[in-house]
This record gives C-alpha cells, structure tokens and sequence, in this order.
C-alpha cells in the first residue's frame, strides 16, 4: 500500500530546480587530472623553449629562441584551464573549480612574468646588440657561417 507523501515544509535552494553537485570521488579525480596533463603540456612547452638553446656542439654558442611562441602555448593552456573551470562550475564539481581556477591564475602569472622577462630581452638587444642571448651574437661578418 502507497500512503501519499506531503512535499518538503521548506526548499531552501535557489533557482528553478534542485541542487545538483558532482560525485566528490569524480570530482578528485577530474581536478587531479587536469592538473597533470596541464603541468605536463607546460613542461613539454617549455622544455622544448630550454632546448632551443642547448647544443653538444662546444664550437657553437647556442641562444634560446624567443619566449613569444612559447607563451603563446602557454597562455592556450591557461585558457583551457579557464574553460575547464566553467564547464565544471556548471556541473556543480566544487574540486575541479578551484583546481583550475589556481591552474589558470598560476598560467597567467607564468605568461606575464615571461613577457616582461623577454620584452626586456628584446629591448636590451636593440639597445646593445652584442649583448650576451641575443641573436647573431659571437658571429662575425668574416667567418663564412650564416
């Protein structure tokens, strides 16, 4: 026998329907995640960045490649970062939101610190062009090497 149920004395949530949250166990785990593959594809970026400017060869003065590409990557990752941190806010998944949101801010502190690192760069070496990292620096006119 089905007796009938009287609706709750009091909804305290806001909005059209229910409050819905994410599985906190999914939500670990989706925040962890995110975290890892970020990290890792900022440590490839800037990986290859290091090694544009290392060479076996000791004849050779090698010079890193400009960081502007770089943080461009970089900056793409901060916002997946960002997209991630909404598309989880509207799933409700507390974890993952604070996890990108720190990702996305943390990019973003790494991108605009690099720039003013290599605009600096950019402008010591059209002030002094044979600064030490800049290109064509150790090269001479005569020296047959391009």
């Amino acid at each position: 026998m089905d007796l009938p149920t009287a609706p709750p004395a009091f909804d305290a949530t806001a909005g059209p329907g229910p409050r819905r949250r994410a599985d906190r166990g999914a939500d670990i785990g989706a925040g962890c995640g995110l975290v890892l593959l970020e990290s890792v594809a900022l440590l490839v970026i800037f990986g290859l960045w290091w090694l544009s400017g290392f060479t076996l060869d000791p004849a050779e003065t090698a010079t890193a490649d400009s960081l502007w590409g770089y943080l461009a990557a970089a900056a793409g990752v901060g916002a997946l970062a960002l997209v991630a941190a909404v598309l989880a806010a509207r799933a409700g998944a507390v974890v993952t939101v604070a996890c990108q949101a720190v990702m996305a801010v943390l990019v973003c502190l790494v991108v605009f610190g690099g720039a003013a690192v290599q605009s600096h760069q950019d402008q010591r070496c059209r002030d002094l062009p044979s600064a030490s990292g800049c290109p064509g620096q150790g090269l001479s006119s005569g020296s047959g090497r391009p």
